[in-house]
């Protein structure tokens, strides 16, 4: 297997949720954040674990670091020009190191902290590689995110979850836009919802989804991935879309999303930072959306709106 392209972009820990959503801009996967600011809190919420390995505690809280890896058959330079340019123009300080590794160090660096989950009050997410779990009365979606983005410990994922459980039904349907790993669409198929449609423009991330679809027993017609963009592959209206993207896409979507919006339909988005908020809302007003609901956790929002 071909080397993948490691960078690593080291920013004050006060600019590292800008710079996660500006790194994201990159590539649609193999992305993740070092932020030690809040460690025992998160170790105590998302971990469950009291004690802490030394070294996690001696990390400098001052500063953050993201982590994009870059497939071979991408061009690390390209990837690199891109992000000096948005980090000047955002006017965050930042350091840019590269390295070659193996796709092996990506799986390592994360999977051996990604244990079985519970979201909100009717999901368990469970990694495939962890044996135990206890899932009591709990839908338990069995995932293996590989390099798409979605595995439900980023507060974006997370959030979007927490609200789809509110709506995920018998009788049912969910369009999922930007996939990735297929953990919105397939939880929704878990919790009850009657099927559900996914698209992404990523050839990694619909066949992701199709894998952990398939892993929890969902396959055509029920479940259906395509590659390429909502308005060129998808047809048809839903009770439920969910987009958890970056606030530039969220933007874009606004202008045909009401199309493929059933009577009654929610518009469940996420992977918005704050400081893009009033630009996401002005969308959905001239779009002719009404917000019911907004959560915001770890500085990144999520709105629940519906057709006016």
């Amino acid at each position: 297997m071909a080397d993948w392209t490691e960078i690593r972009i080291t920013v004050p820990a006060a600019d590292v949720d800008r710079a996660g959503d500006i790194t994201s801009m990159v590539v649609p996967y193999g992305i993740y954040i070092e932020d030690y600011r809040n460690l025992e809190q998160e170790a105590k919420e998302i971990a469950r674990i009291d004690l802490i390995d030394e070294d996690l505690l001696a990390k400098d809280r001052s500063k953050g670091i993201v982590h994009v890896y870059i497939s071979p058959e991408e061009n690390p330079q390209e990837a690199v020009s891109f992000l000096r340019e948005r980090f000047e123009a955002e006017k965050i300080d930042y350091e840019i190191d590269e390295t070659v590794c193996k796709n092996a160090d990506w799986e390592n660096n994360w999977k051996k902290y990604f244990k079985p989950m519970p979201i909100g009050e009717r999901l368990l997410i469970h990694p495939v590689w962890e044996e135990k779990y206890e899932a009591g009365d709990r839908a338990v979606l069995h995932l293996e995110p590989g390099l798409a983005f979605g595995s439900g410990t980023h507060d974006t994922t997370r959030q979007c979850l927490e609200t789809l459980e509110k709506y995920a039904y018998p009788g049912k349907s969910i369009l999922d836009i930007g996939c990735g790993s297929g953990i919105l669409s397939v939880s929704g198929l878990l919790l009850g919802a009657d099927r559900a449609v996914a698209v992404d423009i990523d050839a990694l991330a619909v066949k992701t989804a199709r894998e952990n679809a398939a892993m929890n027993g969902f396959g055509e017609p029920e479940y259906t991935v395509f590659q390429g963009s909502m308005t060129d592959m998808v047809s048809g209206k839903y009770d439920i879309i969910t987009a958890n993207i970056v606030a530039d896409i969220v933007i874009m979507l606004c202008k045909d999303i009401k199309s493929f919006m059933n009577d009654g339909a929610v518009f469940i988005t996420s992977g918005i930072i704050i400081p893009r908020e009033e630009e996401v809302l002005a969308a959905f007003k001239e779009n002719g959306l009404e917000v019911i609901a907004r959560h915001e956790s770890g500085g990144w929002l999520c709105f629940e709106a519906k057709a006016k």
